[in-house]
């Protein structure tokens, strides 16, 4: 392996091959675009793309194409080699900055909410310059935005850029008023942690569940599974290790800062941790790795499962998304500065987001549904579906101070005009962490804990974006001409922790008295995807995305539409999964438990007329009373399946929810109880500890 800074990057088109092939005017033209949204030129975007293709080319690249992030939650690549014909048969290799700046995929065959119909099918990608083109698998990938015809967004980096836009203008409107001139951008950054399980490939294919749902649908518990806590950041496995090894170098190829690997709590379990960047590249990256992950999983015969419920009573997996603003001149508005002019500067920040988390739970709440993380959240490894914020116990107190006009007495430093004890040094670490906080400030970052482990983070990040833009502009309209700017601040901190310091919790999110103490906050407690979606398209929510220009109308019920739907779609496939099994492979098996069961009987009756045979009685009657219940379950969820209703897309995700999911996990629940009793050579399919305990 070369060393690592030789390899980290060397396929990707960054800042050190540009400066290298770019001539300086055209270099410098591209980080205008880049930094300013300064638009290219063609003759410049010529120039740009015969540099990128010769650097691909050189690489072993042939072909090249537009990847870009549609609403299906992975990515997608058309691709077009590089060769033109030449004269007398040869062929050129050539690549203009119009295939640089611009494609055409087929529009119709991606998931569009009714923005296009099935015979419209132009649809367009536009190049992303502040995200670097890369090689994979022999393939120039460039960074696209995707959009319809009409202009609409279909994917997830459009709106998500949006968001980033609307940060930047608001924030800055807040720091000019602190004086900070020199600041020219401000953007959101992204550390998200990743989650994921790994299990020997020829056990995976075993499984039905597991290929079609990603996810198992029966199982009964294994004799041992975290309980004794010895897989978490245990001695990692020989197959595990050289699958990180690899994993790293790939990943580092591509630019991709992995920092951190490690055993998660549960068998089987893993964890990547990246270094912090700029929210889009994160967005890329975050896609990237997690494809990484599956490939590199099956070159080592194993099967990487990025489900944020794989398997019932172990943990499942989430995506730590860690949050925060940096300037363009390297501050962290989320970290407490050195003076009280700066923690004045700090406070105002965090309450934005504190008012932003309170009045807009809802959106956080959508921006981690789904059909696998509703098995998860509320689980005691994830956050409850209720948010909440968590503070720690030092910085709590001082905005209880502010609200009450009392001193801050837990430090003795200078006092702040706003009416607090100044926070020089305020340390990172000054009170425990609380593991079940949906949304808790870690020192200078906010680390959303609900989003699932196969998501994109772009949903969370762009609600993340939007909310506090829309708070951070609020604030600026009240402290842009104040006469007495110090006290105004003063008045907007205040406010905001009178009127939203009921987001605020430091106890357990798992208990039952937090819920009867969320409601009398008035928190809402969404429990599924189906509970929440609906508060998408509120009017107040709509207006939200309209007024940063975030998403239109028309875009906000296509996203509704496609995050039900994809729900249906998904509970529909589970309960087939479901059917099929019971169907071809539980129910001949629990007839040959029962045959045997039976001979054994006659056998014995055989032998001796008076052997009372109580063993054999008392399970044959309890197998066959389960199968009895198995039979009637499965035809119940067969009918279920073939009986949805035809309304809009909520009454049909409402009935699949409150109707086939029930039948569901009943039948889960009869299959199991026969599995935990039957000898080992009559179950078809490979158990719980076949499977995460199947990397030695």
């Amino acid at each position: 392996m070369k060393n690592i800074p030789e390899l980290f990057g060397s396929m990707v088109f960054n800042e050190n091959v540009m400066k290298e092939r770019l001539p300086k005017e055209i270099y410098r033209a591209l980080k205008q675009t880049i930094n300013n949204g300064v638009s290219l030129d063609r003759d410049v975007a010529d120039i740009i793309a015969a540099a990128m293709k010769d650097w691909a080319i050189e690489k072993g690249a042939t072909h090249f194409t537009h990847w870009f992030q549609p609403m299906t939650g992975i990515t997608a690549e058309k691709h077009d080699s590089f060769i033109t014909p030449g004269k007398n048969g040869s062929v050129l290799m050539e690549f203009s900055g119009k295939e640089l700046i611009k494609g055409e995929p087929d529009a119709s065959s991606f998931p569009s909410g009714g923005i296009r119909a099935t015979f419209e099918a132009r649809g367009y990608t536009a190049w992303d310059p502040t995200s670097y083109a890369f090689i994979k698998d022999g393939t120039l990938c460039i960074p696209t935005a995707f959009c319809s015809y009409g202009g609409e967004s279909l994917d997830k980096k459009t709106p998500l850029l949006r968001s980033m836009e609307a940060i930047n203008k608001q924030a800055l409107r807040i720091l000019r008023l602190f004086g900070k001139d020199d600041v020219t951008r401000v953007v959101s950054t992204v550390g998200p942690e990743q989650e994921y399980f790994l299990i020997d490939r020829d056990i995976y294919k075993k499984r039905k569940d597991l290929v079609y749902c990603r996810r198992t649908l029966f199982g009964a518990p294994a004799p041992k599974g975290q309980e004794m806590e010895d897989h978490y950041f245990g001695h990692l496995k020989p197959r595990v290790s050289a699958y990180m090894k690899e994993l790293d170098e790939e990943l580092w190829k591509l630019g991709i800062l992995a920092k951190t690997k490690h055993n998660e709590a549960a068998p089987a379990q893993h964890e990547l941790a990246p270094i912090f960047t700029t929210t889009n590249i994160a967005t890329d990256h975050n896609q990237l790795t997690m494809e990484m992950m599956k490939v590199v999983a099956a070159r080592h015969n194993m099967a990487c499962i990025l489900h944020e419920k794989p398997f019932e009573g172990i943990n499942g997996s989430g995506k730590h998304n860690n949050w925060s603003l940096s300037t363009n001149t390297g501050e962290n508005l989320l970290e407490p500065g050195k003076s009280p002019h700066e923690n004045a500067q700090f406070l105002v920040f965090l309450c934005a987001v504190l008012s932003a988390v309170h009045k807009h739970q809802d959106l956080l709440r959508i921006s981690a549904a789904s059909a696998g993380n509703d098995h998860r959240l509320g689980g005691h490894e994830a956050p409850p579906a209720i948010i909440s914020m968590f503070l720690g116990t030092e910085l709590a107190e001082v905005l209880k101070s502010i609200k009450n006009d009392s001193d801050y007495t837990g430090m003795k430093k200078e006092t702040m005009k706003i009416g607090v004890t100044a926070l020089p040094q305020f340390p990172k670490d000054s009170t425990d962490r609380n593991r079940t906080s949906p949304f808790a400030f870690t020192g200078n970052k906010f680390e959303f804990r609900m989003v699932g482990s196969a998501d994109s983070v772009a949903c969370a990040n762009i609600m993340l974006n939007t909310i506090v833009a829309d708070e951070l502009q609020i604030m600026a309209e009240k402290l842009e001409g104040a006469d007495d700017f110090l006290g105004a601040v003063n008045e907007v901190v205040k406010q905001a922790i009178t009127d939203h310091d009921a987001i605020i919790f430091d106890g357990d999110g798992y208990s039952d008295d937090w819920v009867k103490e969320a409601e009398r906050r008035g928190l809402l407690n969404l429990e599924s995807t189906v509970d929440a979606l609906p508060h998408f398209i509120k009017p107040e929510n709509i207006e939200l995305f309209k007024r940063h220009k975030i998403y239109n109308e028309t875009e906000v019920h296509a996203r509704y539409e496609i995050i039900l739907e994809e729900y249906c779609k998904i509970i529909n496939i589970e309960g087939l999964t479901m059917v099929d099994m019971v169907k071809k492979d539980y129910t001949p098996a629990i007839s040959k438990i029962q045959r045997c069961l039976c001979d054994t009987l006659i056998a014995k009756k055989k032998v001796s007329p008076d052997i009372p045979c109580k063993a054999e009685t008392v399970k044959l009657d309890r197998v066959a009373a389960l199968a009895d219940k198995i039979f009637e379950t499965n035809n119940d969820l067969d009918n279920a399946l073939k009986n949805v209703p035809k309304g809009d897309v909520l009454t049909r995700a409402t009935y699949y929810r409150k109707t086939v999911c029930p039948l569901m996990e009943e039948l889960r629940r009869h299959v199991d109880e026969i599995e935990a009793d039957s000898d080992r050579e009559f179950w078809p399919v490979p158990s719980y500890g076949d499977i995460i305990f199947s990397i030695k």
